[in-house]
This record gives C-alpha cells, structure tokens and sequence, in this order.
C-alpha cells in the first residue's frame, strides 16, 4: 500500500543570493561544497562587524547553538562551516556588514530558511548572514497590502495572514522562505488568479553595495525589473511589500497511484490539463521512483471551501491508493503535506509546454531505468519529476520582469529532484542528474515540444545552468543593470565594488542563491 508521504519532497524550491562559487565544486573534498580551511582573515572580519554593528545584531562563532543553526539548510548537502554568523538586526545594520565585507573582500553568504539544493549558494567559509531577525509583518489596510520581512518563511506569513482573512501570492509547501522564493519568480497555489509572486510585489527595501538603503517600486525601472526573478544579485533584500487579496477557507486533495492504476491516472490527468478550467483551482503532479518501483500523485487544489461540481470528479473517482480530503484554513492546507528530509538533495528544472499522456509515459519508463541505474549505488534513492501546470493566461497578470523572459510563451517550470544518502556519490548524482534532465527534454521534442530555448525557472535550477536557459533575451538587460549598480563603490575610488568580489553577478552560471 502507498503511503501519502511519497507526495513530501519539495515541490517547491526558492532563492536569495551568494557565495563565491561560480557553479563549480571541487569534487576531491570529502563534501560537495568546497571547505576552504578558516583564515586569520576571516576572523578578524568577524571581529570588525561585531565592533561595528548596534546592538540590535549579533554575531555568533563555531559550536554555539545560534551559529549552528543560522548555517543549517533543508538538505544538509547545501552547508558549510563558516568563520562565524552574524544575525542583522536593522538595514542599517546589514549596510555596515557589507562595508566590513567589502573592504576586507571576505566571502560570504546570505540565508532566509536555507531551503536550497545547489551546494554553496547559501554557505561559505567567510561570514554567514542570517536574515532570521528580519520577521516583521506589517498590514496596510488602506493600500491593500503588506509589509514582510526577509527572515521569514511562506508559513510564518499564512500563520498570521490567514486568521485575518487576507492572504499574498507565495509557496507551495512547509519550509520555504519568502526571500529566495520572491526574488526567483514564485510559483504559488494562487498563481492561475494572481501571477507569480513577483507581479504582486509593490516595493523591494534593498540594501545596496556600498550600504546604502534604498526602498525600490516600480518608478525604479530598472532595478524593480531587475529583483523581479533576477535573484539578489543587486544587493541584500530586507523587506517585501506585497499585495494582499481576502482569504477563505479552502480545499485540497493529496492522491496516489501505484501498479495497474498509474496508466490511467496520468492519462486522465493529462486529458485535464489539456482543458481550460476555473482559475480558484490549481494542481501539482508527481512522477516517483523509490525502492524499485515508480508510482504517480496528484495534489488537488480549490481555493475556496468546495470546488464546483464537475471540476474535479473524474479525478477522484478514478482507482487509487492514497486518497486523503483536507478541507479547512489555507495554512492547515500547506502543512497537511509534509516537507522530505533527505540528508544530500539536487534539483534541476525542466521546462514543459504541456503534459501529455505519451511524455508522460516517456518520463516514467526513463525514471525506472534510471531508478534502477542509481539504486545500485545507494539504496536509499529517492527520484521525482513534478508537474506544475498552470491556465494559459497566468503569464497576462503581470508586467515585465526579469523572469520570464517571454511572457508570450507559457512554460511550464518543471522539477527533477534527487534525494541520496552517500556523500561520496555527489559527483555521481550531478553527472546523472544532468542527463536525466536532457533525456527528459528529448522527450518533450519528441512530444512535439519546442523546448530547447524555452526558459528554465530559476528557483528549481541546478547549479552550473547556463544564465541565457533562465532570462534569454533578458540577460544582456540586467547585464546592464549590474554595470549601474557597479557605481555603488566602496571606500577610495581604486575600491571596486563589494559585489565584484563576492557575488556571481549576471556572468556566464545560475546567480549564486539562498534556497528559502
């Protein structure tokens, strides 16, 4: 009998900012994060932002209980042992650690909830930022919205949103930050009413280089453009200021096939898909590998307290193994699906134009090959490929942004996920990742999908992704953007900018990313 924790993996990924990592990783390390040993340097970074900083901040050192878990991360894959980890307290605060980072060109690296999967994106041997302190939730009745802090988690904001009535456009499932999730476009239960995250996002208060604190909105053309799905490649984002909608209660469905029941179920789920329907209703897929065998899910959603009748019925009356009901708050929803705890996690995005039932089947035959393959070295293995399809026009209720770069072209932001336990395979499960994923898209071409230039979502992509798969045309644009904000220096004029050193700008790899 299947159990309704094979739907548990994380659906949705997120993304901050950093590290100095440009999406490659030293394999010979017995971690795939490359360890540089703790430098004299480093330390004394640590001790010149304690002096500076109020007292609202504080900064913590190896084997304290605060640094332990200001360098965690969801997948244990994605952390490094840092000199130390400082906890700002105000913008202010975060300025004068930037100035202390940039004149000392210490590495470093910023974290919301650490929900990444990509080694290195928000982990360093340098200074660690925790933007835990950073929690404040503030509505704005008269406007219509809703001021967020950067350290929070998606269900932190329902927690205090949703008894209120209101709620915003953000994640999916249980430990997903709010930062990353936002500045990497967000793809939400609310998305077929609303947009992504970032077409309900009013004003980014940002951070930049040189310290400086700037609260951006769209009179900011460009670098507005830029936070929308470019990642925090600009500065430290502190606080969002969303727009809020009113909230009921909702509705929700977790089903599971296995054997004889799959061909039909993803048969039928494809026939749905293929359909316009009502836009308070959204859905995930997941296609699964463990212990051998592949099985099929579906997660049902109706952003109201019953659907219609007839939107989802032939769904749930098919066969199945795992059906569960969850009706109540939009919070009790998200919780009722519970988050994977893998010790070592890869992800990698796959853009889909449609989910036929023949590329489907394609997918599922190669997860069973490739299932086999890879268990051989770790019995343990867990392999998903989601499916997070949309209505034809969730594109049409926002305006351009970094991400998408074609809101003409509905793509589909598709997911691999990897889930192992042997650290040494690391090298292993990336090779294989990568050519899962290309196997996956051939089987979209031979589905009929011209995917080759369609744009990969930037939250799920795996590290080393080529920047052109992400924004297309869109890159030489916020290539540009970069130069601009290059003007923010640092100290005397022969002082570059602290994020030449210390972030992977708009370059030639994915943008170095808190997974949150």
């Amino acid at each position: 009998m299947l159990k309704p924790a094979f739907l548990g993996h994380a659906l949705v990924l997120s993304a901050f900012l950093v590290a100095t990592v440009k999406g490659q990783l030293n394999w010979d390390v017995d971690d795939p994060v490359a360890q540089a040993p703790l430098t004299h340097d480093y330390q004394l970074t640590c001790e010149a932002i304690a002096k500076s900083i109020s007292p609202a901040s504080q900064v913590f050192h190896p084997e304290s209980p605060e640094f332990n878990e200001d360098i965690s991360h969801w997948a244990n894959s994605s952390s490094e042992i840092s000199a130390c980890s400082v906890r700002p307290g105000t913008p202010h605060d975060v300025g004068l650690i930037l100035r202390e980072l940039g004149f000392s060109h210490t590495p470093f690296a910023v974290k919301c909830s650490g929900h990444t999967a990509n080694p290195g994106f928000s982990s360093t041997p340098g200074v660690h930022i925790s933007m835990s302190r950073f929690d404040d939730i503030v509505i704005h009745e008269d406007s219509g919205t809703v001021d967020i802090g950067a350290g929070l988690t998606w269900t932190d904001v329902y927690s205090y949103l949703v008894p209120k009535g209101l709620n915003v456009v953000g994640g999916r499932l249980v430990g997903v930050g709010l930062a990353g999730f936002t500045l990497g476009g967000g793809y939400s239960w609310k998305t077929n009413q609303y947009g992504l995250t970032v077409d309900t996002v009013t004003a980014f208060e940002l951070v930049l280089p040189n310290g400086e604190v700037k609260v951006l909105t769209e009179k900011d053309e460009d670098l507005f453009f830029a936070l929308k799905g470019g990642m925090n490649n600009y500065g430290i984002v502190t606080k969002f200021t969303f727009k809020t909608h009113k909230q009921t209660d909702v509705w929700g469905a977790v089903l599971g096939f296995e054997g004889d029941q799959i061909e039909p179920a993803y048969t039928a789920f494809a026939d749905f898909l293929s359909k316009e329907h009502d836009h308070k209703g959204s859905q995930l897929g997941e296609i699964t590998y463990s212990n051998g065998t592949v099985v099929f899910g579906m997660v049902l959603f109706y952003d109201g307290p019953k659907p219609p009748d007839g939107l989802y019925d032939d769904l749930l009356k098919l066969p199945n193994s795992v059906k569960s009901i969850i009706e109540g708050s939009f919070t009790h929803f998200v919780l009722s699906i519970p988050p994977s705890e893998y010790e070592r996690v890869y992800f990698d995005g796959i853009p889909v134009l449609r989910y036929t039932a023949p590329f489907l089947k394609a997918v599922i035959n190669d997860l069973q090959s490739w299932g086999d393959k890879l268990s051989k070295r770790d019995s343990d293995l867990l392999i998903v490929f989601s499916l997070d399809p949309f209505e034809s026009d969730f594109l049409t209720h926002g305006e351009p942004s970094a991400y998408p770069p074609d809101r003409s072209q509905i793509v589909h932001p598709s997911s691999l996920y990897f889930g192992w336990s042997d650290k040494s395979l690391d090298k292993y499960m990336y090779d294989n990742m990568r050519q899962l994923s290309e196997s996956v898209i051939e089987a979209g071409i031979k589905d009929g999908q011209d995917v080759r230039n369609a744009a990969h979502y930037p939250n799920y992509a795996l590290f080393g992704t080529p920047l052109e798969k992400l924004y297309g045309d869109n890159l030489k644009r916020l290539r540009g953007i970069r130069r601009e904000t290059e003007k923010y220096r640092l100290g005397e004029p022969e002082i570059r900018p602290l994020f030449f050193f210390l972030i992977v700008f708009i370059l030639d790899v994915l943008p170095m990313n808190d997974g949150t």
